[in-house]
């Protein structure tokens, strides 16, 4: 067995010019400034070449009344899944394809967590998860964790990255939960998440390095909210968290066909939401749980 004692011995080193040594630590430095070695010819993993949002889940006390209350909101078709001993649900955002490609609103148990959207998704042409993370440690980011692609923003809040096809995962089938047939909205996607953070330049800086430049506009209701806008018309807003709050999803909207306003508002009432505002082509409201979405009609 090796003597544990001679692990410890003091080794003379040889001497080394000092020009030679800063050299060396110089070099180290700026390696660790630098983002990481790729091959000649290798493309760097950002900024992602998105192809705008997909999903996105939410955490609820009781997923099944909360899949109760969206289908009375939207008229799209309900699945569920077995996930970890519970039923998970699944809004598609649209009519089911053979190919499964649809966006939809994922409903899951808090299991004692704050009642909230969970993550939301992108898709991009790419998605090296790997690669992405060393690009990001590089940067002085939060790496992904876990196995289902999630990178978190330096609040922690969480984006789930694929690249096609994605879509509804195989494991969803049509739910047998007893739901409204006649929803108030025909959904037709995802439109946008809203971000609280916590510094707001830290933000837009993290966001363009994973987005890139060039996609911003500011809100012209309220200038200190930004935009990021994605492909197929769909967006990320930032706005700094309010003093002491903690950062969070604000809001998200989903595209839908034209509708009424003062039709939905009243459906809406009765289906156990609070609507907040009612504007040409908008309506924004509270979920039975709270999570603030809008409805707003393509154009």
């Amino acid at each position: 067995m090796k003597d544990a004692q001679h692990d410890c011995e003091t080794v003379e080193m040889p001497s080394v010019p000092r020009r030679t040594l800063l050299g060396a630590l110089c070099a180290g430095a700026c390696a660790t400034l630098l983002p990481f070695a790729r091959a000649p010819g290798q493309a760097r993993a950002l900024p992602l070449k998105n192809l705008g949002l997909e999903h996105l889940d939410i955490v609820v006390p009781d997923p099944a009344e909360s899949a109760r209350f969206y289908k009375r909101v939207f008229s799209s078709p309900l699945h569920e899944q077995d996930f970890r001993g519970a039923k998970r649900y699944f809004v598609l955002l649209g009519r089911l394809p053979a190919d499964r490609q649809v966006g939809y609103i994922a409903i899951g148990a808090a299991n004692g967590r704050p009642i909230t959207v969970g993550h939301y998704c992108a898709l991009a042409e790419t998605a090296d998860i790997p690669a992405i993370g060393k690009e990001l440690a590089a940067a002085g980011y939060p790496e992904p964790g876990g196995g289902f692609g999630m990178i978190p923003d330096p609040d922690g809040l969480e984006l789930q990255l694929f690249k096609p096809p994605a879509g509804l995962v195989a494991a969803a089938v049509p739910s047998t939960l007893e739901v409204a047939k006649d929803g108030l909205f025909s959904p037709l996607g995802l439109e946008h998440v809203l971000l609280a953070v916590s510094d707001l330049e830290r933000a837009l800086r993290y966001y363009r390095f994973v987005y890139g430049e060039g996609l911003e506009t500011r809100d012209a209701a309220d200038p200190k909210r930004v935009w990021f806008n994605l492909a197929r018309n769909t967006r990320i807003g930032l706005e700094p968290a309010a003093k002491s709050a903690m950062p969070r999803f604000v809001s998200f909207g989903i595209k839908v066909a034209p509708f009424d306003g003062a039709t939905a508002a009243a459906g809406l009432k009765a289906a156990g939401g609070e609507v907040l505002s009612v504007a040409p082509s908008l309506i924004r409201f509270r979920d039975n749980y709270g999570i603030t979405l809008e409805a707003r009609a393509a154009p």
